[in-house]
């Protein structure tokens, strides 16, 4: 019975809406059921006729939205994503072969950090020779070492020479100073001490700019480029 009771007061209210009739309308009676929201919006539209008027068409006007109507928006309607199938067998072999990969890169030993004295710069390397030598005949390059040879003998006699002539004004200076020193005590420290006048010769320069009297020079700014390698 009370079925069939609800169906005749949905029925009844929906005739009232048809004709535009919510005066004696319960929204809470109907609350819950498909009938609420047109009650809902029937109720709004009178309330609106009864605060404005003859000039209801301005609350329907998007420009002119008055303070005291409620603005409502269109309704949204999407639908959930779609979830994807998740394939367990497939997940469990991607989980593997990230592990094989871990395992590969920790066999892989560190990387060494570079020793920068030991790598060529690239601007020294553009300095290098690219056009080829003249190939020598067996004659030429035999009469160059043999002149090699012969020059190198040369300079040797010549620096046995210098050394040999170093050795003898040594010698000859030190049985000087030793009969000095037993003639005067005095003259042989006198003989000791250097002698400022024996090459008078005072040089400052070349500079670039005169120097500027008590310039407090900065510190000056620099762009650190040092390469720091991490393990």
């Amino acid at each position: 019975m009370r079925v069939v009771q609800d169906m005749h007061e949905d029925r009844e209210a929906v005739v009232k809406c048809a004709v535009g009739v919510t005066d004696g309308l319960d929204l809470d009676q109907h609350q819950g059921s498909a009938l609420c929201p047109f009650l809902f919006a029937m109720k709004m539209d009178r309330l609106d006729h009864s605060l404005y008027g003859e000039h209801h068409h301005l609350v329907q006007s998007p420009w002119f939205a008055p303070v005291m109507t409620l603005k409502t928006s269109a309704p949204l309607r999407a639908e959930p994503k779609k979830k994807k199938k998740v394939d367990p067998r497939r997940e469990q072999m991607l989980r593997e072969r990230l592990k094989k990969k871990l395992k590969k890169l920790e066999k892989v030993p560190p990387e060494l950090i570079p020793i920068e004295d030991f790598i060529t710069p690239t601007k020294c390397l553009d300095e290098t020779r690219e056009r080829t030598a003249p190939r020598l005949s067996f004659e030429e390059s035999e009469g160059r070492a043999l002149l090699l040879k012969e020059w190198c003998r040369y300079k040797q006699k010549q620096h046995m020479a210098e050394v040999e002539a170093v050795e003898l004004a040594l010698e000859a200076q030190r049985e000087a100073l030793e009969e000095l020193k037993l003639e005067s005590e005095e003259l042989y420290r006198a003989a000791l001490k250097p002698d400022p006048l024996l090459i008078p010769f005072v040089h400052e320069g070349p500079a670039y700019t005169p120097a500027i009297p008590n310039y407090d020079a900065p510190d000056g700014k620099y762009n650190d480029i040092t390469k720091v390698y991490t393990q």
